[in-house]
């Protein structure tokens, strides 16, 4: 039994933003039709200064792989004491047929890659069609993945942005710019942001609402990442009242993401909730039906977008003969 290995590096060239959306959209589409397994994950947090790892597990019934992600976190020491990053992922594929091992190949890029394409994925069917405004709260890695897969969807005219940081904020926009041709306005404030969005982004770690509101117009399309945990949280309940609430996985957005905050404070039901993004892209529902809606889609992440990523990029492997082969099991 061969067991292929792939390095970071030549991870990133196996695969393009666009496939990934693609990987995504089927990832989605295979939730929503039940054809996947995937277990609640589950992670241990480690004394400190030492930070946690998760593990995420999925079996995707379409093409009989089994994928298995650790991801670890909130390391400082790391590159000092041990030489190797603060952060870091693993994902193991297994053949489903005889749970042998397929492939080992670095997780760092992927988890960064199918959250920026979901945010894509969403925006084809939830956002205006003449969208060409996007605002970005955060400014971190995961700003710049939405950017980078907003891009094959969207005609970007203009982007703004803000954080606390004017630091990174100036990054950012040194980034985009360079890397995408694409004009980024600082904004002074994330209520500046929000008036001028046609699609919000928001990525930031925080604990309270960053978007008010009665400051968001209609017709925004709102793609919310940052809230995948219990405590997280970036837009004001509110916003939910009146809005069209999207879901990846409407179990875990109850349970730790952003909709588990209108929900508990009785500011929505259930009833509320439109459906899952795997339900509009398998045409059971619809998606955004007029120009003055607000949609929101919650995004807590899932493992069958790792299963089917790291599956095409294994297979895009294979067919380039790219990385090294070994013997796992003789």
């Amino acid at each position: 039994m061969r067991t292929l290995l792939l390095k970071k590096e030549e991870v990133r060239k196996l695969i393009s933003m666009k496939e990934v959306i693609g990987t995504v959209e089927e990832a989605y589409r295979a939730f929503s039709a039940n054809s996947v397994m995937q277990p609640p994950y589950t992670g241990i947090h480690l004394p400190a200064p030492r930070g946690e790892i998760d593990f995420k597990l999925s079996y995707y019934e379409g093409n009989e792989v089994i994928s298995m992600k650790s991801s670890s976190g909130a390391f400082p020491d790391n590159p000092k004491l041990y030489g190797v990053p603060s952060s870091m992922g693993t994902i193991l594929l297994f053949d489903a047929r005889s749970c042998a091992l397929m492939c080992v190949m670095d997780g760092s890029l992927v988890t960064g890659l199918r959250t920026g394409a979901a945010g894509a994925a969403s925006a084809k069917v939830l956002a205006r069609k003449d969208a060409k405004v996007i605002g970005a709260i955060g400014t971190g890695q995961q700003a710049r993945m939405q950017i980078r897969a907003l891009r094959e969807v969207i005609d970007i005219q203009g982007i703004k942005a803000w954080s606390r940081t004017a630091e990174k904020m100036a990054s950012f926009q040194a980034d985009i710019e360079r890397d995408f041709g694409l004009p980024v306005a600082l904004a002074t404030s994330a209520q500046d942001v929000v008036a001028s969005s046609d699609i919000l982004v928001t990525t930031t770690r925080g604990t309270g609402p960053v978007v008010e509101a009665k400051w968001v117009k209609p017709g925004t399309h709102i793609i919310a990442i940052g809230a995948d945990q219990q405590g997280k949280q970036e837009l004001d309940p509110a916003l939910f009242k009146h809005a069209k609430i999207v879901h990846d996985s409407t179990a875990q957005c109850c349970e730790k993401g952003e909709s588990w905050h209108p929900l508990t404070r009785q500011i929505i039901t259930m009833n509320d909730i439109h459906g899952e993004l795997g339900e509009i892209l398998l045409g059971r529902k619809p998606g955004r039906e007029n120009d003055e809606e607000i949609t929101i889609f919650d995004s807590t992440g899932m493992a069958i977008q790792d299963n089917t990523t790291a599956t095409k990029i294994y297979q895009n492997a294979v067919v380039n003969k790219i990385g090294e082969f070994f013997e796992f099991i003789e």
